[in-house]
């Protein structure tokens, strides 16, 4: 669903990117809303007003997936599909890179080998656009960022939309009562259909991560990890062959480096996951034989989405 996610926005057009950002938080808090008194899931947000060092980072990551979104809007909007695929393709580099820089982490080798193929392909990409991919930087950084306060703030997917949309939710529908008494709203003034298309942002915004959510307990981590590179690839896909973005020489170049830099990252984390597993049959008492298929890491039936990925993508 995420991938696919660049064919809805220029449907909202002529609404500018504001507008578009500002109704996807207002319509996202009534759809979570809805779900959560569907699900009858409303403890954690006691224990969330009782403390403010959480109520803070909500704050946080509800300002930074902001800037997330309205990028993204923008960039959809604006032609700039490819390079907001690219984004996410890096986005895995940068979240190991802040993880070193930030949380003093130790990477191995072949994780240090994918990040520098990734600032080496940044430059590349700074080469064949004429400047630095600022579009991508944005997104891989912000979302990277999103993820890791999300990690801190420990909610469930869906609850942690609700409280960050709620944070939004004040000044995003101050924004557009200001601009319909401006003269400057799309939503009244392009009948009907143009209207629920933006009231449909909200749906857009939630039902992938229910979905999500339902398959972070249901597919193997190992699997879920690789699927995370389809919204990227169906981005990418997208802003080549159906929205015609150009791809001169030196961006496939760049993508190539991008490319083989996930590559050497998703082995590298399954070879590790296979070491981790067999250790754990060992210190279990069992055995594994030699050559045999080693079980699939799955998440347990409590796990929350970003405990299984870090955080779920809000395209």
């Amino acid at each position: 669903m995420w991938g696919l996610v660049p064919l809805f926005w220029p449907l909202l057009k002529p609404a500018g990117a504001v507008e578009i950002l500002a109704h996807r938080m207002v319509w996202s808090l009534g759809i979570v809303g809805v779900a959560l008194l569907v699900l009858r899931r409303w403890a954690w947000a006691g224990e969330l007003l009782r403390s403010p060092k959480r109520l803070g980072l909500v704050t946080v990551a509800a300002a930074v997936i902001t800037v997330n979104w309205g990028v993204y809007i923008w960039a959809v909007n604006s032609g700039h599909v490819v390079e907001a695929s690219l984004g996410y393709f890096i986005n895995p580099l940068v979240t190991i890179a802040m993880g070193v820089l930030l949380l003093k982490e130790r990477l191995r080798p072949a994780q240090w080998a994918a990040v520098g193929t990734g600032a080496l392909a940044v430059v590349v990409l700074t080469v064949g656009y004429g400047r630095p991919p600022w579009i991508s930087l944005c997104l891989a950084f912000s979302f990277a960022t999103y993820g890791l306060v999300k990690k801190k703030v420990n909610l469930g997917g869906i609850e942690s939309l609700a409280a960050e949309t709620a944070v939004q939710f004040l000044p995003a529908l101050g924004y557009l009562v200001w601009l319909g008494a401006h003269g400057g709203s799309t939503f009244a003034s392009h009948g009907p259909g143009h209207a629920a298309l933006l009231a449909a942002a909200g749906l857009v915004t939630a039902l992938p991560l229910v979905c999500f959510g339902a398959a972070a307990i249901r597919v193997p981590l190992s699997t879920l990890g690789l699927l995370q590179y389809l919204t990227p690839v169906f981005q990418f896909l997208l802003g080549i062959l159906y929205f015609h973005e150009e791809m001169p020489p030196e961006r496939w170049a760049g993508f190539a480096l991008v490319w083989v830099a996930l590559v050497v990252l998703t082995w590298d984390a399954l070879r590790t996951a296979r070491r981790t597993a067999r250790a754990l049959r060992v210190a279990s008492g069992g055995s594994t034989a030699p050559g045999a298929p080693e079980p699939a890491l799955r998440a347990e039936p409590a796990t929350r989405p970003e405990d299984a990925k870090g955080a779920a993508p809000s395209r």
